[in-house]
């Protein structure tokens, strides 16, 4: 399946929810891609192909719907999974990182054993929107001794200027965005 014809897929799959989580946001939601087999599989399917060619041998996945796709990619690409959560959910010394969000500011964490030192990682997320995310999880995995192989999510809202903020923290690595509105 050619990009356009996987982005024209999931985008078709992908349902607007006005006013969520308050009044004039246009939330994206993802669950009835999910829920059709064909295209959660080609999802999935295209995220695996991208860690195999950029050499990760574990994929992270950011809480929590960045989760839902990068275990199976993972799993497809035959690396390991790696979860990035909220702060205080994960056992054991973790690598804590704050950041802002539209909203406010929050913590996320990584498990301090998390890598081998030089251990290549793409991250992967449903939503790029301002970046603070996965800004963090980019310092949270150097931290932690990863090395960035690349970020690939499923789609990018272009005008928050995410990729913009990503863009010094990305060194070499690519950000791979299937859909950009």
């Amino acid at each position: 399946m050619s990009t356009d014809d996987l982005a024209a897929l999931l985008a078709s799959r992908i349902r607007d929810v006005p006013d969520y989580p308050k009044p004039g946001v246009v939330f994206k939601d993802i669950a009835p891609l999910l829920d059709d087999a064909v295209a959660f599989a080609a999802l999935v399917d295209h995220l695996a192909a991208r860690a195999r060619a950029l050499g990760a041998t574990k994929v992270v996945g950011l809480e929590a719907r960045g989760f839902i796709l990068a275990a199976p990619a993972a799993y497809a690409a035959g690396a390991g999974f790696v979860p990035v959560r909220k702060e205080g959910k994960l056992p054991g010394p973790c690598f804590s990182q704050a950041y802002d969000l539209e909203y406010g500011s929050a913590v996320i964490e990584v498990q301090c054993d998390a890598f081998v030192p030089g251990e290549r990682v793409l991250v992967v997320d449903d939503v790029l929107a301002t970046g603070g995310t996965v800004e963090a999880s980019l310092d949270l995995v150097r931290r932690a001794g990863g090395e960035l192989a690349g970020v690939a999510v499923l789609m990018e809202l272009g005008f928050l200027g995410g990729r913009e903020r990503l863009l010094p923290h990305l060194g070499e690595a690519p950000l791979d965005a299937i859909i950009t509105l």
